[in-house]
Protein backbone atom coordinates (compact mmCIF):
# COMPACT_ATOMS: atom_id res chain seq x y z
CA UNK A 1 0.00 0.00 0.00
CA UNK A 2 3.02 2.32 0.35
CA UNK A 3 2.57 3.89 -3.30
CA UNK A 4 -0.80 2.92 -3.92
CA UNK A 5 -2.11 6.59 -3.46
CA UNK A 6 1.49 7.78 -6.04
CA UNK A 7 -0.01 6.37 -9.50
CA UNK A 8 2.79 8.64 -10.91
CA UNK A 9 5.25 6.71 -9.42
CA UNK A 10 4.46 3.12 -11.33
CA UNK A 11 2.61 4.11 -14.20
CA UNK A 12 5.45 4.49 -16.29
CA UNK A 13 6.44 1.22 -15.11
CA UNK A 14 2.98 -0.41 -15.97
CA UNK A 15 3.25 0.67 -19.29
CA UNK A 16 7.42 -0.83 -19.86
CA UNK A 17 5.78 -4.01 -18.44
CA UNK A 18 2.96 -3.90 -21.36
CA UNK A 19 5.22 -2.91 -24.13
CA UNK A 20 7.45 -5.60 -23.15
CA UNK A 21 4.82 -8.10 -23.36
CA UNK A 22 3.43 -6.92 -26.20
CA UNK A 23 6.98 -7.25 -28.15
CA UNK A 24 7.13 -10.73 -27.12
CA UNK A 25 4.05 -11.82 -27.89
CA UNK A 26 4.45 -10.75 -31.33
CA UNK A 27 7.98 -12.11 -31.60
CA UNK A 28 7.40 -15.51 -29.94
CA UNK A 29 4.20 -16.03 -29.24
CA UNK A 30 2.89 -17.31 -32.81
CA UNK A 31 6.28 -20.18 -33.12
CA UNK A 32 5.41 -20.94 -29.30
CA UNK A 33 1.75 -21.72 -31.00
CA UNK A 34 3.02 -23.53 -34.03
CA UNK A 35 5.13 -25.76 -32.41
CA UNK A 36 2.95 -26.88 -29.97
CA UNK A 37 0.28 -27.49 -32.67
CA UNK A 38 3.46 -29.83 -34.31
CA UNK A 39 3.88 -31.40 -31.44
CA UNK A 40 0.02 -31.91 -31.00
CA UNK A 41 -0.22 -33.04 -35.03
CA UNK A 42 1.78 -35.99 -34.21
CA UNK A 43 0.02 -36.98 -31.44
CA UNK A 44 -3.22 -37.01 -33.30
CA UNK A 45 -1.77 -39.16 -36.00
CA UNK A 46 -0.40 -41.62 -33.53
CA UNK A 47 -4.18 -41.89 -32.02
CA UNK A 48 -5.12 -42.25 -35.63
CA UNK A 49 -3.22 -44.90 -36.62
CA UNK A 50 -4.39 -46.75 -32.93
CA UNK A 51 -8.01 -46.51 -33.93
CA UNK A 52 -7.11 -48.23 -37.64
CA UNK A 53 -8.08 -44.17 -38.98
CA UNK A 54 -10.81 -43.75 -36.93
CA UNK A 55 -12.58 -47.13 -38.52
CA UNK A 56 -12.06 -49.38 -35.15
CA UNK A 57 -12.89 -46.83 -33.05
CA UNK A 58 -14.10 -49.24 -29.62
CA UNK A 59 -14.06 -50.24 -26.22
CA UNK A 60 -11.03 -52.15 -26.31
CA UNK A 61 -9.11 -49.48 -28.02
CA UNK A 62 -10.08 -46.32 -25.65
CA UNK A 63 -9.40 -48.73 -22.66
CA UNK A 64 -5.55 -49.51 -24.07
CA UNK A 65 -5.35 -45.85 -25.02
CA UNK A 66 -7.40 -43.65 -23.10
CA UNK A 67 -5.78 -40.05 -24.16
CA UNK A 68 -6.90 -40.02 -27.04
CA UNK A 69 -10.05 -39.59 -25.87
CA UNK A 70 -9.39 -36.08 -26.11
CA UNK A 71 -8.44 -36.25 -29.70
CA UNK A 72 -11.61 -38.33 -30.79
CA UNK A 73 -13.79 -35.41 -29.07
CA UNK A 74 -12.06 -32.96 -31.48
CA UNK A 75 -12.50 -35.51 -34.55
CA UNK A 76 -16.57 -34.85 -34.20
CA UNK A 77 -18.92 -32.61 -35.92
CA UNK A 78 -19.06 -30.01 -34.13
CA UNK A 79 -16.06 -30.67 -31.82
CA UNK A 80 -17.28 -31.87 -28.31
CA UNK A 81 -16.52 -30.32 -24.97
CA UNK A 82 -15.88 -32.68 -22.32
CA UNK A 83 -19.49 -32.11 -20.63
CA UNK A 84 -20.96 -31.84 -23.79
CA UNK A 85 -19.15 -35.97 -24.18
CA UNK A 86 -20.60 -36.88 -21.22
CA UNK A 87 -24.29 -35.71 -21.49
CA UNK A 88 -24.46 -37.23 -25.06
CA UNK A 89 -23.26 -40.24 -23.97
CA UNK A 90 -24.93 -40.52 -20.69
CA UNK A 91 -21.20 -41.21 -19.32
CA UNK A 92 -19.50 -41.44 -15.93
CA UNK A 93 -17.86 -37.76 -15.37
CA UNK A 94 -15.02 -38.82 -13.86
CA UNK A 95 -14.40 -42.02 -15.93
CA UNK A 96 -13.64 -39.24 -19.20
CA UNK A 97 -11.90 -36.97 -16.84
CA UNK A 98 -9.13 -39.86 -15.82
CA UNK A 99 -9.13 -41.40 -19.33
CA UNK A 100 -7.85 -37.39 -20.42
CA UNK A 101 -5.57 -37.40 -17.83
CA UNK A 102 -4.05 -41.32 -19.45
CA UNK A 103 -6.09 -43.37 -17.48
CA UNK A 104 -8.96 -45.32 -16.96
CA UNK A 105 -10.24 -45.05 -13.61
CA UNK A 106 -9.10 -48.01 -10.88
CA UNK A 107 -11.86 -48.22 -8.94
CA UNK A 108 -14.91 -48.45 -11.32
CA UNK A 109 -15.88 -52.10 -11.81
CA UNK A 110 -15.48 -53.42 -15.00
CA UNK A 111 -19.04 -53.85 -16.51
CA UNK A 112 -19.24 -49.93 -15.39
CA UNK A 113 -16.27 -49.21 -17.00
CA UNK A 114 -17.47 -51.11 -20.31
CA UNK A 115 -20.86 -49.83 -20.24
CA UNK A 116 -19.42 -46.26 -20.36
CA UNK A 117 -16.74 -47.09 -22.95
CA UNK A 118 -19.91 -48.55 -24.91
CA UNK A 119 -21.67 -45.71 -24.83
CA UNK A 120 -18.61 -43.15 -25.73
CA UNK A 121 -17.53 -44.61 -28.76
CA UNK A 122 -21.41 -45.12 -29.97
CA UNK A 123 -21.54 -41.26 -29.60
CA UNK A 124 -18.36 -40.84 -31.37
CA UNK A 125 -18.99 -42.74 -34.29
CA UNK A 126 -22.33 -41.10 -34.79
CA UNK A 127 -20.35 -37.76 -34.53
CA UNK A 128 -17.38 -38.43 -37.01
CA UNK A 129 -16.33 -35.22 -38.75
CA UNK A 130 -16.30 -37.03 -42.57
CA UNK A 131 -15.55 -33.59 -44.35
CA UNK A 132 -11.97 -34.13 -42.06
CA UNK A 133 -11.70 -38.18 -42.51
CA UNK A 134 -12.71 -38.63 -46.45
CA UNK A 135 -11.63 -42.33 -46.41
CA UNK A 136 -14.52 -43.07 -44.14
CA UNK A 137 -17.50 -42.18 -46.68
CA UNK A 138 -15.63 -43.45 -49.29
CA UNK A 139 -14.67 -46.83 -47.59
CA UNK A 140 -11.00 -47.17 -48.52
CA UNK A 141 -7.57 -46.96 -46.49
CA UNK A 142 -6.06 -43.32 -45.90
CA UNK A 143 -3.86 -42.27 -47.71
CA UNK A 144 -0.63 -40.70 -46.01
CA UNK A 145 -1.45 -36.94 -47.21
CA UNK A 146 -5.46 -37.66 -46.02
CA UNK A 147 -4.14 -38.29 -42.88
CA UNK A 148 -1.41 -35.90 -42.62
CA UNK A 149 -4.55 -33.01 -43.40
CA UNK A 150 -6.60 -34.73 -41.12
CA UNK A 151 -3.57 -34.58 -37.89
CA UNK A 152 -3.26 -31.06 -38.60
CA UNK A 153 -6.84 -29.99 -38.60
CA UNK A 154 -7.58 -31.93 -35.08
CA UNK A 155 -3.97 -30.87 -34.28
CA UNK A 156 -5.57 -26.75 -34.53
CA UNK A 157 -8.68 -27.28 -33.16
CA UNK A 158 -6.98 -28.99 -29.72
CA UNK A 159 -4.67 -26.15 -29.83
CA UNK A 160 -7.38 -23.21 -30.71
CA UNK A 161 -9.04 -24.47 -27.69
CA UNK A 162 -6.05 -24.66 -25.13
CA UNK A 163 -4.34 -21.19 -27.20
CA UNK A 164 -4.60 -19.33 -23.67
CA UNK A 165 -3.22 -22.04 -21.82
CA UNK A 166 -0.12 -22.62 -24.05
CA UNK A 167 0.59 -18.74 -24.64
CA UNK A 168 0.11 -18.43 -20.85
CA UNK A 169 2.83 -21.06 -19.98
CA UNK A 170 5.14 -19.58 -22.18
CA UNK A 171 4.76 -16.14 -21.14
CA UNK A 172 5.48 -17.64 -17.45
CA UNK A 173 8.78 -19.03 -18.20
CA UNK A 174 9.37 -15.78 -20.29
CA UNK A 175 8.89 -14.31 -17.00
CA UNK A 176 10.60 -16.11 -14.47
CA UNK A 177 13.68 -16.39 -16.91
CA UNK A 178 13.77 -12.36 -17.13
CA UNK A 179 13.73 -12.27 -13.49
CA UNK A 180 16.01 -15.00 -12.68
CA UNK A 181 18.43 -13.16 -15.23
CA UNK A 182 18.39 -9.55 -13.80
CA UNK A 183 18.80 -11.17 -10.16
CA UNK A 184 21.57 -13.06 -11.29
CA UNK A 185 23.31 -10.13 -13.14
CA UNK A 186 22.99 -8.51 -9.60
CA UNK A 187 25.16 -10.66 -7.85
CA UNK A 188 22.00 -12.92 -6.59
CA UNK A 189 22.21 -16.39 -6.44
CA UNK A 190 19.36 -18.80 -6.88
CA UNK A 191 18.52 -21.10 -4.01
CA UNK A 192 16.03 -23.54 -2.92
CA UNK A 193 14.16 -22.29 0.73
CA UNK A 194 12.82 -24.74 2.80
CA UNK A 195 8.81 -23.63 3.07
CA UNK A 196 8.87 -24.88 6.39
CA UNK A 197 11.18 -21.66 7.17
CA UNK A 198 10.29 -17.82 7.04
CA UNK A 199 10.95 -16.60 4.05
CA UNK A 200 13.03 -13.72 6.46
CA UNK A 201 15.37 -16.35 7.32
CA UNK A 202 16.64 -16.61 3.15
CA UNK A 203 20.19 -16.07 2.95
CA UNK A 204 21.32 -12.58 1.93
CA UNK A 205 21.83 -12.22 -2.14
CA UNK A 206 19.63 -15.28 -2.41
CA UNK A 207 16.74 -15.46 -4.45
CA UNK A 208 13.68 -18.36 -4.81
CA UNK A 209 11.26 -18.81 -7.67
CA UNK A 210 7.96 -19.90 -7.00
CA UNK A 211 7.72 -19.89 -3.33
CA UNK A 212 5.09 -19.57 -1.10
CA UNK A 213 4.68 -16.75 0.93
CA UNK A 214 2.41 -16.55 4.32
CA UNK A 215 -0.12 -13.45 4.34
CA UNK A 216 -1.49 -12.04 6.98
CA UNK A 217 -5.31 -10.97 6.42
CA UNK A 218 -6.22 -7.78 8.05
CA UNK A 219 -10.16 -6.84 9.54
CA UNK A 220 -10.34 -3.47 8.03
CA UNK A 221 -14.18 -3.84 9.56
CA UNK A 222 -12.88 -3.74 13.06
CA UNK A 223 -12.57 -0.32 14.45
CA UNK A 224 -9.63 1.24 16.15
CA UNK A 225 -9.57 1.01 20.30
Amino acid sequence: MINADKSHLWKSDVSASVDLYNDWFMKFAPKTYRDKRAEVTRDVETGLRKTGDLEHITPAVLQTNPAILKMLRMSTCPPLARDRLVGLAYADKNVVRCMEQGACPPRIAAADLRRNLERITATLIKLLDHDIFPWLAAKKKATTKERTRASSIIADRMCGAQSDPIIRNAQEARQLKLISEYLTAKGYVQKNHPSSKPITEMPAGSFGLRMGVVGIQIDRSAKDD
